[in-house]
């Protein structure tokens, strides 16, 4: 995938961005250069390979270090919702945002 120069200013159009020539040109051979990079990475045969769960695993064993799973703060509901407006069941009560 190689993007064009009118891509670039339908995408900066989008973004509400206005570029000069030379920085329009500039990223329009970044992001292409990173579409060569997906391609040459997507054309890498993988089969058979495991995924991993941390990179450092192919060289050493990775043990991570989770913490214990226990309650450590109090449960401060009713305090944090006195200054709330509106509280119902233990929830915010917020106006409706999307028509």
């Amino acid at each position: 995938m190689s993007l064009t120069a009118s891509d670039i200013a339908r995408i900066a159009t989008l973004a509400r961005l206005q570029l000069a020539p030379e920085e329009s040109e500039r990223l329009r051979g970044q992001i292409n250069g990173f579409f060569d990079l997906v391609e040459r990475m997507r054309a890498v045969d993988t089969t058979g390979i495991e995924p991993l769960a941390h990179p450092v695993a192919t060289i050493q064993d990775v043990t991570l270090r989770l913490a214990e799973d226990v309650v450590s703060e109090p449960n401060n509901r009713e305090a944090n919702q006195r200054s709330a407006p509106a509280v119902e069941n233990g929830l915010f009560l917020v106006p409706k945002v999307i028509e």
